[in-house]
């Protein structure tokens, strides 16, 4: 669930973008319907990816080819999107929906859907689970204005856990980021605070709107709406301890969703605001 996107471009902005040598590099348009993608996951055997969208849209998940065409709408009718923030897979290819958008920090209700793998060939499929969790550091529903840490837009599953990253919607945003982790397992559980870190202090572009690990788990990668954050060199899941840089992509937009195709190309999208984005775009780390 966003807020209304308030990032005003102006005509100098646009027209350094269109002169731009950026890496970016455009793929394709996204489907024409689906206008608030806010997550992807990717699938080398298919070159494809899946995607989602937030509040307000419908509980289905969406199988897009590498020429930008719907192959497969399907429909998850035991989950509800109250706000759908991000895809995720794991090793054998379940796939991870996280319905933990929390624009205002009051939700009680946060949770994270298994579908199986062997769902995905349906038009009408069933969550295998459900894991329901709550941040045991919030006390207050919502909190103060100036703690407003508990909304997350990504995630990704590593080795039977998932991490979550949250996006800080506070006043006085000063980049401060935490890393949550909880099992891969149904039922109810708290999540726990495995660290923190800053981005920059410019909330329209240091402000996380997606999380995504390398193939190999060397690499974890946060995106926001014109930089990438990269993680690396860190030891077992403690991301923040290793390397921390900022990758500009000299492109600014509302960029929701980001994937590692291999474990050195990304793949990024964007909602398509006042005729700009609705968009796959390819990235390579150097």
């Amino acid at each position: 669930m966003k807020k209304p996107f308030i990032l005003a471009l102006s005509i100098v902005l646009l027209a350094c973008q269109q002169q731009s040598d950026s890496d970016l590099k455009e793929l394709y348009s996204l489907p024409k319907k689906l206008k608030e993608v806010s997550g992807i996951t990717y699938f080398p055997e298919t070159n494809s990816i899946y995607t989602l969208e937030d509040s307000g849209n419908e509980n289905a998940i969406y199988a897009i080819n590498s020429k930008g065409k719907l192959e497969k709408t399907i429909t998850i009718s035991n989950a509800a999107n109250v706000d759908w923030e991000d895809i995720t897979k794991d090793k054998k290819g379940n796939i991870y929906i996280g319905d933990f958008g929390n624009n205002d920090n009051e939700r009680r209700d946060l949770c994270i859907y298994k579908v199986a793998k062997n769902q995905l060939n349906q038009d009408v499929a069933k969550a295998e689970y459900k894991i329901s969790f709550s941040y045991p550091e919030q006390t207050e529903f919502p909190p103060k204005k100036k703690e407003l840490f508990y909304d997350v837009e990504g995630f990704f599953e590593k080795d039977g856990y998932f991490y979550l990253f949250t996006k800080n919607r506070s006043k006085g945003f000063d980049g401060t980021a935490f890393i949550y982790k909880i099992k891969n397992a149904p039922g109810t559980q708290k999540a726990v605070k495995t660290g923190e870190f800053k981005t920059c202090s410019n909330y329209n572009h240091c402000v996380l709107t997606s999380a995504t690990i390398s193939p190999d788990g060397k690499k974890v990668v946060l995106l926001s709406h014109d930089k990438i954050v990269l993680f690396k060199d860190f030891k077992g899941d403690l991301f923040h301890k290793g390397t921390q840089t900022e990758i500009s992509l000299d492109h600014f937009s509302q960029k929701e969703a980001i994937v590692f195709k291999d474990n050195n190309t990304l793949l990024v999208s964007d909602e398509k605001t006042n005729k700009i984005g609705g968009k796959v775009y390819e990235f390579k780390l150097k």
